[in-house]
């Protein structure tokens, strides 16, 4: 974690910092600044723009019963490009913009759902019970989650290496 949070706000800025610079010795002081103010423009503009585009599909297959898996994934890479094109600087630009482009952000989002495991059950949840492994499923009664094996807790098939999410309440 501490090589992510020194390659994000010490690498990445002297980078950019560099970089405008040399553009800036190349360009002069003016239209470097200039390019830096019209590319977060423009990059703002077009993540709003597909943005607007990505939660519109969000709430169409929301209304058909669907997961809108592949928006959400979609959503977060274009958070990432309007931080990236907000951020000054020529380099994180070139990252902005890159995640602009449908046919990169597909790519990238294919990558990720790879290794995104979702697991939905009806109207129960599940939970790994004690050392044996055995995964039970609470389905869906007025009764609490017990410590005991009770026969509302049914085995059901154990997938290796997925994680369970869920919330529980101890009543001692």
């Amino acid at each position: 974690m501490f090589q992510l949070l020194f390659v994000l706000f010490i690498i990445i800025p002297v980078i950019e910092i560099a970089v405008i610079m040399q553009v800036g010795a190349l360009l002069g002081l003016w239209p470097t600044i200039a390019i830096v103010i019209l590319s977060a423009w423009l990059g703002a503009k077009y993540v709003r723009q597909q943005g607007l585009v990505t939660l519109q599909s969000v709430q169409t297959k929301m209304a058909q019963g669907e997961m809108p898996s592949e928006e959400i994934v979609t959503g977060l890479m274009l958070l990432v490009a309007g931080v990236l094109l907000v951020t000054p600087g020529f380099v994180t630009d070139i990252f902005g913009l890159s995640l602009l482009v449908p046919s990169v952000r597909n790519a990238i989002a294919n990558k990720v759902q790879q290794h995104i495991k979702i697991n939905q059950f009806g109207a129960g949840a599940a939970f790994n019970h004690g050392a044996s492994g055995n995964v039970y499923q609470h389905e869906n009664t007025s009764e609490p989650f017990t410590s005991s094996r009770a026969s509302a807790n049914k085995p059901i098939s154990h997938h290796q290496g997925e994680t369970l999410e869920g919330e529980f309440k101890r009543k001692d």
